[in-house]
């Protein structure tokens, strides 16, 4: 569903917050999440500050409340502040984005939204992507939508996104490259991998809202469970009688600690066994959660291997297809699961002077699990001129002293 080279992935010494959830199923543009973000409660003087630092002095942001089709919403208007603003390059939004100091996650963020339209334009206007030049990516607006959404998220604590089906609209609409067919060729190619559906005529999703779905967002899926803490309404400029031209956003806490997995089968029965260890690293390098082996016996008593992956579901297609390149099946099955899972993150430890990664799971900031990494035991043994085991119990009891033990509270 994306490409992990342009989303943000969350990094290992994230602690989970919270969860956001967006409806864009009457469409979505920058402007309408940038507004429901801050009727959901992020601060305009923050996300104004954000925007000042990658360009400054270029936009004032004001909020109105509307109604659309009867529904009461937050309008977000970016008015310039400079006479003929530019339109500018992918290449100069990357650095200008790169130099500026915005909070935590925001940059990262950002920086994958624009990757993703300008990939979008470049391949639907047949250019190269480091020399487009068009003018979505590059228009004050657009940047102040898509920094001010990136800044809204860490001033909500957000870490996980996902959001449902997308409206994209019908019709045709004037863009500046003429008359042209809604959606826009850069939305269709931004909605590769997504549920959308028409849902009404006129442009009902910009490239700007598209992108900010598709490159923030873990997953497509329905209102999961969670326990609401705000609701927000961002409106959009029109006022449809028949459609209220909103979207909106929930933000809570999941009510259970799960998280959506794809598990890959495959039954192998004709390969090497030599090369089984190499195809369970090589996917594990690929992404995958987890791959392991489970012996079976096919019919005619024929002894095989069921290869199992468990996998995000933005990478499921691609280790789908790392199993069929590493191994000879003619078929690979298919399953969601909810899978849950503990909180973790890492520590070091010493054994003689010698660093160890310690990796630690906790429940409700409880040490629930603590392992010692066996490449780092596996390191320091050869070091220290000591056998593994002698190593990994030591590495233990370090933990055990620095007091990473179940039960306690991780500091």
């Amino acid at each position: 569903m994306h490409d992990d080279a342009t989303r943000p992935a969350p990094r290992g010494d994230e602690q989970p917050g919270r969860r956001l959830w967006i409806d864009a199923s009457a469409g979505v543009a920058g402007d309408m999440l940038l507004g429901a973000l801050v009727d959901a409660g992020a601060s305009l003087e923050t996300i104004q500050a954000g925007v000042d630092a990658v360009i400054p002095g270029a936009v004032r942001l004001t909020q109105t409340e509307v109604e659309r089709a009867g529904m009461r919403a937050t309008k977000v208007d970016v008015t310039s502040l400079v006479p003929d603003p530019p339109h500018r390059h992918w290449t100069e939004i990357r650095r200008l984005l790169s130099q500026a100091r915005l909070p935590g996650a925001a940059t990262r963020r950002a920086t994958a939204v624009f990757a993703r339209i300008a990939e979008a334009e470049a391949r639907a206007h047949g250019v190269d992507v480091e020399q487009v030049h068009f003018h979505e990516v590059g228009a004050w607006d657009s940047i102040a939508d898509v920094v001010g959404v990136c800044v809204a998220l860490e001033a909500l604590g957000v870490h996980t996104i996902t959001a449902g089906p997308v409206a994209l609209g019908s019709g045709t609409v004037r863009a500046a490259h003429g008359e042209m067919p809604v959606p826009v060729p850069a939305v269709l190619e931004l909605a590769r991998g997504w549920q959308v559906r028409a849902g009404g005529q006129g442009e009902l999703a910009t490239p700007t809202g598209m992108a900010l779905v598709v490159a923030l967002a873990e997953a497509c899926e329905p209102l999961p469970d969670l326990v609401p803490a705000a609701v927000g309404v961002g409106a959009g400029t029109r006022d449809v009688p028949e459609r209220p031209n909103v979207v909106r956003v929930v933000v809570g806490t999941q009510t259970s600690p799960t998280e959506r997995v794809v598990l890959l089968e495959a039954n192998v029965d004709d390969l090497d066994p030599r090369l089984w260890p190499g195809v369970l690293a090589g996917l594990m390098s690929d992404g995958a959660l987890d791959a392991w082996l489970t012996p079976i016996v096919m019919k005619k008593g024929r002894p095989a291997h069921t290869l199992a992956v468990l996998a995000a579901p933005d990478r499921a297609d691609h280790l789908m297809a790392r199993v069929f390149a590493l191994v000879p099946t003619l078929g690979v099955r298919r399953s969601t699961l909810d899978r849950a899972a503990l909180e973790r993150t890492w520590r070091t430890v010493e054994v003689d002077g010698v660093p160890v990664r310690v990796k630690i799971g906790t429940r409700a900031g409880a040490i629930a699990s603590v392992t010692p990494e066996f490449d780092d035991v596996a390191r320091a043994a050869r070091d220290l001129g000591e056998p593994e085991r002698s190593v990994l119990a030591r590495t233990i009891a370090s933990a055990d002293a620095a007091g990473y033990r179940v039960g306690r509270a991780l500091e």
